[in-house]
């Protein structure tokens, strides 16, 4: 008897779930002659296990790598080790990673020594500043040397990579997974659990006032940048009086201190802990404004058309910037409030077309590309397109 194909999911992190979740459901629905299974890093504990919960992800294998204080290149040195026996184990003739963390680069690696095929799910993203996202810029490059299957979400992704000399043959345009994942649970119109988000919406729904939502976590904003952008937050609070800041707030300490030191006691800047996804997303569909270093509301904020800031110098999501969706606002204090007003104002500057980064089918397109694949069959489903 024939043993079926064979792909292994790795996860890391809650951005890593989110967005996995979707490949995992299409591969189980569509392609019943593949087998898939899960293994996760633990990079992330209390942030990944709700995500898994909310999208059904049950774990084949855990490596559980986190520790206090540990760095990148910890990170890396365990998923590398871990791995290696749940590869020898699980024997998978795919390897499938997402996205730029330290478990995604050690995996592709681990896989690859192990002469297992990678499939990058997110391939292509390019802010061409090895520094900025840091690490995650040159993590992502070199899983994409690694990888032989590259899931391109849009077609300047796939642009990159051909620059860059990577097969044309290997490299496929198939949306963000992330769109999926966003209109699954949006669908579910459930009641934000958090409190704080509760009053919010209730307040924003009777129209008594307007949520901008704020996420600042990046590693090369620690110090004087990410107090600039807490100082910025103020005086938009300030000069807006309706406004209600929501501030899910990272726990890494170098977050969480200025946090309180220069949001805490404003009235109407509200420091929470992280959300759990469905109530990302309730709060995506009702903000007025969205003021984020984050990779992944960037692609998720224009889906419900709300104007977005990017809270960096570089993107390597420049789509939504060019649509006119986003616009990149830096660090800077004073070009933050400047363009939070225009962007609050009865004509605000951004508009937010149809979403540039998906139509809500990337899952189906990986799922089909693969099984063609591994199965030895035609394809389905034609490259996304923009």
């Amino acid at each position: 008897m024939t043993t079926p194909p064979r792909i292994l999911i790795v996860i890391g992190t809650r951005p890593e779930a989110i967005k996995m979740a979707p490949v995992y459901e299409a591969l189980r629905r569509l392609e019943p002659g593949i087998e898939t299974q899960i293994a996760v890093s633990g990079q992330h504990l209390d942030l990944l296990e709700p995500a898994l919960d909310i999208f059904g992800l049950d774990p084949d294998y855990r490596l559980n790598v986190m520790r206090d204080g540990q760095t990148v290149g910890d990170v890396v040195s365990r998923v590398l080790r871990g791995l290696r026996d749940i590869l020898r184990e699980a024997a998978p003739d795919v390897v499938l990673v997402q996205g730029d963390t330290a478990t995604v680069f050690a995996a592709s690696l681990a896989a690859f020594l192990e002469q297992v095929r990678v499939g990058h799910v997110e391939a292509g993203l390019r802010s061409h500043d090895r520094h900025a996202p840091f690490p995650e810029e040159i993590l992502r490059r070199l899983t994409d040397v690694v990888a032989e299957y590259h899931f391109a979400p849009t077609p300047r992704a796939r642009d990159e990579l051909l620059r860059e000399n990577t097969s044309p043959d290997s490299v496929f345009v198939t949306g963000n997974t992330v769109v999926d994942a966003l209109l699954s649970v949006a669908r579910l119109k459930r009641p934000a659990s958090d409190p704080d988000l509760a009053k919010v919406l209730s307040r924003v729904r009777r129209g008594e006032g307007r949520l901008v939502l704020l996420t600042a976590h990046r590693r090369e904003a620690f110090g004087a940048p990410l107090q600039d952008i807490f100082r910025a937050v103020r005086d938009v609070a300030d000069a807006h009086p309706d406004v209600c800041v929501l501030y899910p707030v990272h726990p890494n300490p170098n977050v969480v201190a200025p946090a309180r030191e220069l949001l805490g006691d404003h009235p109407r800047v509200r420091l929470i802990q992280p959300l759990d996804y469905p109530d990302l997303v309730a709060a995506l569909e009702s903000a007025a404004l969205v003021m984020t270093d984050s990779g992944g509301i960037q692609e998720e904020a224009p889906t419900f058309a709300a104007p977005v800031l990017v809270l960096r110098d570089v993107t390597e999501r420049p789509e939504g910037v060019e649509a006119g969706a986003a616009e990149l606002v830096g660090t800077d204090r004073r070009l933050i409030v400047e363009r939070a007003g225009l962007a609050l104002s009865p004509e605000p500057g951004l508009v937010s077309p149809r979403n540039p980064y998906g139509d809500g089918r990337a899952g189906e397109r990986i799922a089909d590309i693969l099984s063609a694949d591994l199965l030895g069959r035609e394809r389905r489903m034609e490259d996304w397109s923009a």
